[in-house]
């Protein structure tokens, strides 16, 4: 049995089918890259899974429904991560980490000093380290995603959702993002899901990747395993023409490279 399987997946808005029919399945200690042209249902995909939107098929995570759970229940497995978090309060960076833990928390119950620690921890690990009393508000958009991060990885959830972590971080940091998720989920056997705008990390750090097109699968691929070809096929039908490659840098690491055709020459 997989780790996660969603089977038959259909969520939308109203009566507007946005995402239809979508099954595929994560194995425990992977990361899996959603990719896909902007209004393909990307988002649409994990709010769903993480309850947000109300949706037919089923969602099952470590042989128990996720259709079943009580929303603080799902909070538990679930750690979501929304493009911009939404939050327009004053609170300590501190605080914003330590809200990870409400789910697993009692009524009027405050995080003791081992989720303190944890949250400590985690914003060491995305470089925020220091920044604790800091005000959430005035910290940069990067810094922001590096905190709701920390957010995540403090809970330690057995199911990541996160979507777009990496957009407003510079090319390094984005790298070192994707580094640590995927080496948090290799040590914890929880599994991710995220959607990225860059295929060129989805490529490189994704076990799997997910092509997402008009609402429906269009297919999954192994990055690892399939062919530069058989992956230029299945991208073009997201990106138009690509070429891909593999190539290696003065370290030694292999490493895969996607180049747009569809530009005309000067």
């Amino acid at each position: 049995m997989s780790f996660f399987t969603v089977e038959n997946l259909s969520a939308g808005y109203g009566s507007r089918k946005i995402i239809q029919g979508v099954s595929f399945s994560l194995e425990a200690g992977t990361l899996t890259g959603v990719l896909g042209a902007n209004g393909s249902g990307k988002t649409t995909l994990l709010k769903a899974l993480c309850g947000i939107l109300p949706h037919q098929g089923c969602c099952t995570l470590e042989g128990q429904r996720l259709e079943h759970l009580s929303p603080r229940q799902l909070g538990t497995l679930c750690g979501y991560i929304p493009q911009r978090s939404g939050l327009s309060l004053h609170l300590p960076v501190e605080e914003v980490v330590l809200m990870g833990f409400n789910p697993r928390l009692g009524l009027l119950q405050r995080p003791g000093a081992r989720e303190k620690a944890l949250a400590h921890q985690a914003l060491a690990q995305v470089g925020l380290e220091g920044l604790e009393g800091e005000s959430y508000l005035t910290l940069s958009e990067g810094q922001k995603q590096l905190c709701i991060l920390a957010r995540a990885l403090a809970a330690s959830p057995r199911l990541f959702l996160l979507d777009e972590p990496e957009s407003a971080l510079d090319p390094a940091r984005r790298w070192q993002v994707l580094e640590l998720l995927a080496g948090v989920l290799d040590r914890t056997g929880a599994a991710g899901l995220v959607v990225l705008h860059d295929p060129a990390l989805a490529l490189n750090f994704c076990h799997q990747l997910l092509l997402i097109g008009e609402g429906k699968l269009l297919g999954v691929l192994d990055p690892r395993r399939n062919s530069p070809q058989k992956m230029e096929e299945a991208l073009s039908r997201i990106y138009g023409p690509v070429t891909l490659t593999r190539t290696r840098d003065k370290t030694g690491r292999e490493h895969l490279v996607l180049l747009n055709e569809w530009r005309k020459a000067p």
